[in-house]
């Protein structure tokens, strides 16, 4: 089946790309000309595991095919998905104007029947919103009808979320677009769960919220096992074992960051406030997780007093492990607060080290080894989980650091392990382990 994909973003060309893969022919579309010139030449913009070797595989197959011309992409496709970024307004609200842009287009371009298919991440009642929009500004008489679809990918785990989804949600008005859009996702083989328009574009923002709020309970709940002489991890995992719970989520850090959770828990916000709602749970989580970005700081400041001319090696700086993603990371406020206390900051990150050039103040020196950002440093944070920071042997930090004292907002490494090495080593909700010339574990 012929279908369009219109923004070449994260979720666009993730989406665009399976499509090819499973066996329809797609075009993806993107007013950023120079992102097109990079997928053409079979190169991915992102970093995605598994991705640029689809982009390849699929171009050489014939069913992939990238383009900034609507008219080329839209004309005579059956399907056209709008999966163009919705960034936040400042009051939280999610900013709909390449949305609508895009329906314009839309409007101009589809030359019969189509399905328009609303992937991005959109406030309840935006699909009726772009309908209006299309149908005023057709050029012919043309039918269509809207669907919504909202995604549900994991950055760093995108293609195999898209292969080995929980469920597809397909909200549909009309029966005859759903039976469509079901039969294009069949080859997926994952469940599909078929429900209004309205509804599926609240699933999505609902799933993202339950989710941040798991994580910023976690933390409050890491924040009091500190003062109470727990341990998370024991407490997390107990909680876990009753089904209704699971683990999923119940690892204490220094807060959720991304392209999603933080977007996503505002605008619902927003749409609460716009419904006359008061969400004082979700306002709870969000003020959680802002300050749970802190916690690190707070804690380096209690150790050491002053900030002010010390080397601070950061390990990892994108949001999470697998992305190069920097949108909300924990390093822009981390790295920033640590600069302004005075730091001398030297960050590492496996991947994502250009994009947080553009984004951290312009004191931050970068490594491309973990070895180089620690050596003579006097504490390290540790802000990404990467398997390359895990993995990475505890004794390199006695070898390299003036003293090794680590700060680990992810709770990397287990606490027995540490305390066979010589290290200070301060984690979330967990006893801190100092170095052996006092000898004991203590809080």
């Amino acid at each position: 089946m012929k279908i369009a994909v219109i923004g070449a973003g994260y979720v666009g060309l993730v989406t665009g790309v399976c499509l090819a893969e499973i066996g329809h022919v797609v075009t993806c579309v993107d007013v950023d000309a120079e992102k097109i010139a990079l997928l053409n030449a079979g190169k991915s913009p992102i970093y995605e595991p598994g991705l640029q070797e689809l982009i390849v595989k699929n171009m050489k197959e014939d069913r992939l095919e990238f383009t900034n011309l609507y008219n080329k992409s839209i004309s005579g496709a059956k399907i056209v998905y709008l999966a163009v970024g919705t960034p936040s307004n400042e009051n939280g609200s999610a900013d709909l104007t390449a949305l609508s842009e895009a329906a314009i287009s839309i409007a101009k371009f589809i030359t019969e029947y189509t399905v328009i298919v609303i992937k991005s991440t959109v406030p309840v009642g935006t699909n009726e919103e772009i309908q209006q929009i299309i149908q005023r500004n057709l050029v012919k008489n043309i039918e269509f009808d809207m669907v919504s679809n909202p995604e549900f990918l994991r950055e760093g785990a995108a293609i195999n979320d898209t292969f080995h989804g929980d469920r597809i949600v397909i909200g549909s008005s009309n029966e005859k677009a759903g039976d469509l859009l079901e039969e294009v996702t069949k080859p997926f083989n994952i469940p599909v769960y078929r429900t209004s328009i309205r509804s599926a574009e609240l699933i999505k923002y609902a799933s993202n919220a339950f989710l941040a709020t798991k994580i910023s309970f976690i933390n409050e709940i890491s924040n009091l096992c500190e003062k109470l002489d727990a341990d998370i991890e024991e407490v997390a995992y107990g909680m876990g074992m009753d089904q209704r719970i699971g683990q999923h989520f119940l690892n204490a850090g220094i807060g959720y960051g991304g392209s999603c959770f933080p977007k996503d828990t505002k605008a619902l916000m927003q749409i609460a406030g716009n419904a006359n709602h008061e969400f004082n749970l979700l306002e709870s989580v969000i003020e959680v997780n802002s300050k749970q970005q802190g916690k690190l700081i707070d804690k380096a400041l209690k150790r050491f007093g002053s900030l002010h001319g010390l080397k601070v090696a950061v390990l990892g700086l994108s949001f999470k492990p697998n992305t190069d993603d920097m949108r909300e990371a924990a390093s822009l406020t981390v790295v920033t607060s640590l600069i302004q206390l005075g730091a001398n900051v030297t960050a590492y990150d496996p991947v994502s080290i250009e994009n947080a050039r553009k984004l951290l103040p312009s004191k931050v020196e970068y490594s491309h080894s973990i070895d180089e950002a620690i050596k003579g440093a006097d504490c390290v944070f540790i802000l990404t989980e990467w398997k390359s920071i895990i993995e990475f042997p505890l004794d390199q930090y006695v070898l390299n650091m003036n003293k090794p004292v680590i700060f680990d907002g992810r709770n990397c490494f287990n606490v027995t392990e540490v305390l066979k090495h010589n290290i200070e080593y301060h984690s979330i909700g967990r006893p801190t382990v100092y170095l052996k010339e006092n000898s004991q574990l203590q809080n």
